[in-house]
């Protein structure tokens, strides 16, 4: 199992479409006893939380932001944690929309220190 993601801030390696997610997010991670939760901002991400559970190298969880045109999203998404040869995390995600139309896969890692 990769180490504990607590404490971690990750961000994606790719911008999504407009008015989600993209390189400017910052993930914060919290990990306690198989519970996954954090806290997101930036872009066009005004504020985002999620909460989950990680069994093993998979994390299950779903997530809702506030976006600064001043709508609101969620959406579930199953992560798989990995670590780089650098010693930094991964997740790789499958994420879908449960607000809105839409799915898909992004990956976010740790920002070097």
């Amino acid at each position: 199992m990769a180490r504990s993601l607590d404490g971690l801030v990750l961000s994606p390696v790719a911008d999504q479409a407009p008015g989600q997610v993209g390189t400017r997010t910052r993930f914060t991670y919290h990990e306690l006893d198989g519970r996954i939760w954090a806290e997101y901002v930036g872009g066009d991400v005004v504020r985002g939380h999620l909460v989950g559970t990680r069994d093993g190298d998979a994390l299950d969880f779903r997530y809702v932001q506030l976006k600064q045109d001043g709508t609101t999203s969620s959406g579930h998404c199953l992560s798989t944690v990995v670590d780089l040869p650098d010693g930094r995390v991964r997740l790789e995600e499958r994420w879908a929309w449960e607000s809105q139309e839409g799915s898909g896969t992004s990956v976010v890692e740790q920002l070097p220190s």
